[in-house]
């Protein structure tokens, strides 16, 4: 099976720890993945969001570039919503330059935060004027979020209690969240009373690194996909070393 492996990383923030310790561990996890054969390495675009460190893709994407030489390093995504196209462009257009060949863009449609930061990051955006996602759109490698573990059994355990909650505001604007918690302080900010939401269980291949490869091997077979990019669900820096170094050795990416 030939078909690339690569990673996505949102920076979370483990308990107890700082924003400053989240983004030294994604330096550390990048520089890893690119000594294991990673063909690639994303960061994420989350805005005031305590337990996530990653407001800037593209200033921790310039670092990551000057932390590492091979590996292709890229947003996962920009959140274009927020900024002029052109901007955007100009500014991935720089890093390209200086790194030539291992510059991703991707983008992404969601506000990457809740109501106040949207408000704040499109305070002069003219809503008249703004143009629509379609307009905007960059096609996106495909994502999957996966943990890899010496046994089935650890596996399921550190994944099983993962949840999603989506948000119904009567406007008909859905989010993801992360807990009925941030669903409310969600609809607050939008200035809403009446909203529903369901909790649903994320999909995660899960198991041990042999269980994945199969998994991955038989959705390459099936659709004919060329590289996968995964987000590891775990916020313990440790766990997610783990699962890309036992990824790696299962042989499931090619070497960039």
């Amino acid at each position: 099976m030939t078909y690339f492996l690569s990673l996505l990383d949102k920076s979370p923030i483990e308990q107890g720890l700082t924003a400053a310790d989240a983004l030294r561990a994604t330096v550390k996890i990048a520089a890893r993945a690119e000594e294991l054969g990673y063909h690639r390495f994303w960061v994420a675009e989350h805005h005031n969001m305590s337990n996530l460190a990653s407001s800037a893709p593209e200033a921790l994407i310039a670092y990551l570039l000057a932390r590492t030489s091979r590996i292709r390093i890229g947003s996962g995504g920009v959140m274009l919503q927020h900024y002029s196209a052109y901007k955007v462009a100009e500014t991935f257009n720089l890093l390209a330059s200086l790194a030539p060949g291992r510059v991703d863009l991707g983008v992404g449609k969601a506000p990457g935060g809740f109501p106040l930061s949207t408000r704040a990051l499109q305070l002069a955006v003219d809503p008249a004027r703004k143009p629509d996602f379609a307009s905007q759109l960059s096609d996106l490698n495909i994502y999957l979020a996966a943990f890899a573990a010496e046994s089935e059994d650890y596996a399921r355990e550190r994944v099983g209690n993962l949840r999603i909650v989506k948000v119904f505001l009567p406007n008909g604007q859905t989010v993801n969240v992360g807990s009925e918690e941030q669903a409310a302080e969600f609809a607050r900010q939008a200035g809403v009373t009446d909203y529903r939401i369901e909790e649903r269980v994320p999909s995660v291949l899960h198991g041990t690194a042999e269980q994945i490869r199969k998994e991955l091997d038989e959705l390459h077979r099936r659709y004919g996909v060329k590289e996968f990019v995964l987000d590891t669900p775990a916020l313990s820096v440790a766990e997610r070393l783990a699962s890309i170094e036992l990824l790696a050795k299962e042989r499931l990416s090619l070497v960039a």
